[in-house]
């Protein structure tokens, strides 16, 4: 399995002057150090690929160990490019997890992808009071994912950015993210992927902790479930 972490976006929203992977959640820990030492339990740091853009050389820097690949049109394109550029870059035809670069999760969700190999994922909670900026999603009647944006209607609960596709499925996918729009969210292109025929199966994270921390009351929750998980262990 590969694994792309989505880090080129510059974090208006947030507001610190620095891509989001290099916040501090606990301690001296960033949210990609949490993220490597949660997807260490099943993959090595040679099978992660970052795709950067903002300040991007920031997180080389610290992370010089890690592949790289750059997103060059970071101020002009969302996660559907970025992803794009990722899949492109792989030389070896194999699985892929995605996540973007500012998840905060319990590593047990790890457990989950891990148990799922092979399947093509997306990792929810259920939740029906979601707020709208958050990723939607509904269910088929066979229990696959059918819609998943920010504005689906009466939805399930979040998309938690984690999601997995498989090798067999990866150049559908690629195909859709090519067609995809420079402001697109990757989610536009698993769309596009199940009307073609691809399942996405809903991952229920159940009561696991996950965040994307895009706002700063989403970092004071990171930052107070990151203190009572580090300081637990």
């Amino acid at each position: 399995m590969k694994v792309i972490i989505l880090a080129a976006g510059m974090g208006k929203r947030l507001g610190l002057g620095i891509p989001k992977p290099l916040v501090k959640i606990y301690r001296d820990k960033t949210i990609l150090d949490h993220q490597l030492y949660s997807l260490q339990k099943i993959v090595n740091f040679n099978d992660i690929l970052l795709v950067i853009g903002y300040k991007g050389e920031l997180i080389q820097k610290k992370y010089p160990f890690l592949n790289y690949v750059y997103n060059y049109d970071y101020k002009e394109t969302n996660t559907a490019k970025s992803l794009l550029i990722g899949l492109e870059s792989l030389e070896n035809n194999d699985d892929v997890l995605w996540l973007n670069g500012d998840v905060v999760f319990d590593p047990e969700i790890m457990s989950l992808i891990e148990k799922n190999k092979g399947e093509n994922l997306v990792a929810v909670n259920i939740d029906e009071n979601v707020g709208s900026e958050e990723v939607k999603y509904t269910l088929t009647p066979d229990g696959y994912i059918k819609e998943i944006s920010k504005n689906v209607r009466n939805p399930l609960g979040e998309a938690v950015g984690i999601n997995q596709v498989n090798k067999e499925n990866l150049p559908i996918l690629i195909e859709s993210l090519r067609e995809c729009q420079n402001q697109d969210y990757f989610e536009k292109g698993i769309e596009k992927s199940i009307r073609k025929g691809v399942k996405f199966k809903p991952l229920c994270i159940g009561d696991k902790f996950c965040v994307e921390v895009d706002f700063k009351e989403d970092l004071k929750k990171a930052r107070e479930w990151a203190k009572k998980y580090y300081e637990g262990q």
